[in-house]
């Protein structure tokens, strides 16, 4: 499964490399500084799988999930904050699921299991 990873901080970007290695069916495709960017590899690198920080510069939304969501194939979309708060919002916006980057990584990786199914 092809991921991408949208987040603008780059220790955070190295430390889902090095999570998802553990995932043997996870493979990072490519990573996203910003909506524009991602945007452009979402449609460039049909992910199966957007690992999104919630305060990507450009703003995250309910109309960019939408366009995510019209992308073929469809990729699913975790949301990730450092504000757990945002988990509402994420979801409302049409995330599949939201993980708060406070939690233990565990929490990602069930996230993970649920949605693609191992």
């Amino acid at each position: 499964m092809r991921v991408l990873l949208a987040d603008n901080d780059r220790r955070i970007c190295t430390a889902l490399h090095l999570f998802l290695k553990s995932h043997s069916t996870l493979a990072v495709a490519g990573e996203s500084p910003d909506v524009d960017a991602l945007i452009h590899q979402a449609n460039t690198l049909a992910p199966n799988l957007i690992l999104l920080d919630w305060e990507l510069p450009g703003a995250p939304d309910a109309a960019l999930l939408n366009r995510l969501h019209q992308t073929s194939p469809r990729p699913w979309v975790i949301a990730l904050s450092g504000r757990p708060e945002s988990e509402r919002e994420a979801l409302t916006a049409g995330a599949d699921a939201f993980v708060s980057k406070t939690d233990p990584p565990e929490r990602l990786l069930a996230a993970l299991d649920d949605l693609i199914g191992n």
